[in-house]
């Protein structure tokens, strides 16, 4: 992991002019009726999901693995970005284009970069990276490398998302 983390770009970190509106989040990237919440939220249900029209989902089994929780019910989870909007801005996502943002804050196409859990402890964690917050079940060792391989992916000069 020390490897890894060494490929990283070491720049200073700046909040300045973030504002999480600069992330639009949740969409319909592909225009197939499922936002990037319902998207996350189908793919990580232990069971098939209840889906009403419109891609609502209603029901389903989530497991928090930030606190250990099972959940049945949507509305007691958040999806967690695993390197907060505002690290990413921190990081270097303030000089990237709103698209690039967009395509940030709704990225599935790695299982490391968005993950459904307990609303409450997502929420304690707010805006905090790794090496300020970890999760109360978790030690470090299992939410830094997911969040040390969405850096990689996005902070890579030459990384273009799809």
């Amino acid at each position: 992991m020390a490897a890894a983390v060494d490929l990283l770009p070491s720049a200073a970190e700046s909040r300045e002019g973030y504002q999480r509106t600069s992330f639009k989040h949740w969409v319909d990237a592909d225009r197939d009726g499922c936002s990037t919440r319902a998207k996350v939220l189908i793919e990580e249900s232990r069971v098939q999901p209840t889906i009403e029209p419109g891609c609502k989902v209603t029901a389903g089994q989530w497991f928090s693995f930030y606190d250990g929780v099972t959940v049945t019910a949507p509305g007691g989870l958040d999806i967690d970005h695993m390197v907060p909007l505002a690290e990413a801005w921190d990081s270097g996502a303030s000089a990237w284009t709103p698209e690039r943002r967009e395509a940030y804050a709704n990225d599935l196409d790695a299982d490391s970069s968005l993950v459904a859990v307990t609303a409450r402890t997502n929420r304690s964690k707010a805006d905090q990276d790794p090496a300020d917050w970890l999760p109360p079940l978790l030690d470090g060792a299992a939410r830094t490398p997911r969040a040390i391989a969405t850096k990689l992916r996005w902070l890579e000069p030459d990384y273009t998302p799809e």
